[in-house]
């Protein structure tokens, strides 16, 4: 189908402050977003730019620049297109506390568009640089490709564009094209730009009813991927001899990274016979794991709390693979982890665990934060590096979500990933009290595919770092026992430093004795916690928050 080429909206709008905790045990972890690789001046940039209808609103606080590493004359045509309309993520603001109710609205797109979307990140004070597309090389490369960035028309007036770009990469590595460059005063949610494609259907946005009382507060409304409307069966031929015809099914529509589109629309049934049902597998939660050690838990986080390069991120993913392990696992869709982690363990060969991470109360779609992580999961959809995915992160033993709340989450979840090609387990992981709870395990076992918890010996004062496997293990049973199901452990590891807990004692020689203990009894059913210390985490009262890194122990 003839396609289109045209600008959308894409506000840069939120005075709000997007602080996230991140529970693991008893500790905090702020989920910044990451910065782009700007380190491309070895690249050839030429750009042909489309200019979009609708204006890049900057936020209050935030003060945004652009920059583009160019090394030859650009070439740029202006095209001019007839606007469309399209279900770009809405954006509201809530001026002065109140409840507010935000319509239900339906659009219909009637052939495939591409658009400059936007996705929402947060991101600390100081200068980041975000958003264009990273790329792995493997020789001497050129790639052309659209990026979605910023630019500046005459009088002023900054709004996004589609720049379709030819890069001369000299040599093999990661790229970052085309991002850009933003400044910030104060830690800020920004929405960047992003190339998005729209397939053919009718995009419904439910309505929100929402309840502020701060001022300013920013509100995300995303529009739900649509199920196809099935093709209609075709007329039988008419009758010459005895013959059943049966039509061809239609060809799937093209996916690209921009957004993972709505699955191809089921065969038509041949003449006065119904279509047999399409039955989608199990996942296959046997395959998870396996050998003395399965995954590690990574955040791409400097020393400071920074966002790591996408180089920085492919150092770490390259040692660990070389370390053994054949997963990682991420909690968010923070600091571009999707995209740059994505294309290390791409490059490397090692699969991802990813998550939807819920860092405050609104366990549904309806929180800006949730919507747009699950948002950034479909953009990025590189469903071949996916081996589980979590939704919730002790997100029952935080208080953020009721059990109710969780499963139909979880469900949801599901529903976008196996729409999108994707069918591997998905679960929460929670401390082993909270599915004790019959009212926590009686409604998450049944949507759960695998049962998962976060277990750490460390704060069983009866438990040495010797017997930490031995701890973890039967941690691990209990929950396994309490849904009936094959359980993983999302989270285990010792800290090499902290406050004594009765035996539990820390020490460099203590963590290596106990993350030898959890290898030995159960390295094939755990994610290890965590790669590396976090000096950037407040050291809570254990003493013991930064540092859990125990990368160097393999």
């Amino acid at each position: 189908m003839k396609g289109s080429l045209v600008a959308a909206a894409a506000a840069l709008i939120g005075s709000a402050s997007a602080g996230r905790i991140h529970h693991r045990h008893a500790a905090a972890h702020e989920l910044f977003e990451k910065r782009g690789d700007s380190g491309n001046e070895l690249c050839t940039t030429i750009y042909e730019t489309i200019y979009g209808e609708i204006t890049w609103r900057p936020t209050p606080e935030c003060t945004d620049s652009t920059t583009h590493v160019t090394k030859t004359q650009a070439v740029t045509t202006t095209v001019t297109e007839t606007p469309c309309t399209v279900p770009t993520l809405a954006v509201e603001t809530c001026k002065v506390p109140g409840t507010y109710t935000f319509p239900a609205t339906t659009v219909v797109v009637t052939e495939t568009t591409t658009v400059c979307g936007g996705s929402t990140t947060s991101v600390p004070a100081g200068t980041h640089t975000l958003g264009g597309v990273t790329t792995v090389v493997e020789t001497a490369t050129t790639v052309v490709c659209p990026v979605a960035t910023t630019s500046t028309l005459p009088g002023g007036v900054v709004t996004s564009v589609i720049d379709v770009t030819t890069y001369v990469c000299p040599s093999a590595g990661t790229y970052t094209i085309a991002p850009i460059t933003t400044v910030c005063a104060t830690e800020t949610i920004v929405v960047v730009p992003v190339v998005t494609t729209f397939c053919p259907a009718t995009y419904t946005r439910p309505a929100v009813i929402t309840t502020v009382t701060e001022t300013d507060v920013v509100v995300y409304c995303p529009f739900e991927v649509p199920s196809p409307t099935p093709t209609p069966a075709p007329a039988p031929p008419p009758a010459v001899k005895t013959v059943t015809t049966h039509a061809a099914a239609p060809a799937p529509p093209a996916t690209t990274k921009a957004a993972a589109p709505p699955p191809p629309p089921p065969a038509p049934p041949a003449p006065k016979k119904a279509a047999p049902k399409k039955v989608t597998p199990a996942p296959a939660a046997g395959s998870l794991g396996g050998g003395s050690q399965w995954a590690i838990t990574y955040t791409p986080y400097t020393t400071t709390g920074q966002c790591k390069s996408s180089g920085e991120v492919l150092a770490d993913i390259t040692e660990i693979k070389q370390k053994g392990f054949t997963t990682v696992r991420v909690y968010s869709t923070d600091c571009d982890t999707l995209p740059n982690v994505g294309a290390a363990c791409g490059q490397v060969g090692i699969k991802m665990i990813i998550g939807v991470f819920i860092g405050e109360v609104g366990c549904d779609n309806s929180n800006p934060d949730v919507a747009s992580q699950i948002a950034a999961i479909q953009a990025w959809g590189q469903w071949d590096l996916v081996e589980l995915v979590v939704v919730g992160n002790e997100a029952g033993n935080d208080g953020f979500c009721t059990p109710g709340q969780l499963k139909e989450l979880i469900v949801e979840v599901k529903q976008i990933i196996v729409e999108a090609g994707c069918n591997v387990p998905v679960t929460t992981t929670d401390t082993v009290n909270v599915w004790q709870n019959p009212d926590f395990s009686g409604v998450l076992c049944e949507v759960v595919d695998v049962v998962a918890c976060n277990a750490h010996a460390y704060f069983n004062a009866q438990t040495p770092p010797s017997q930490a496997g031995d701890f973890v293990s039967g941690q691990l049973e209990i929950v396994k026992n309490i849904c009936g199901k094959e359980g993983y452990v999302m989270e285990t590891g010792w800290p090499s430093q902290c406050e004594p807990n009765g035996i539990a004692t820390c020490s460099p020689s203590d963590q290596a004795t106990a993350i030898a203990s959890l290898k030995s009894a159960l390295g094939g059913s755990v994610v290890f916690f965590s790669y590396s210390n976090d000096d950037w985490k407040d050291n809570g009262s254990c003493g013991c928050e930064q540092h859990w890194g125990c990368g160097d122990l393999f």
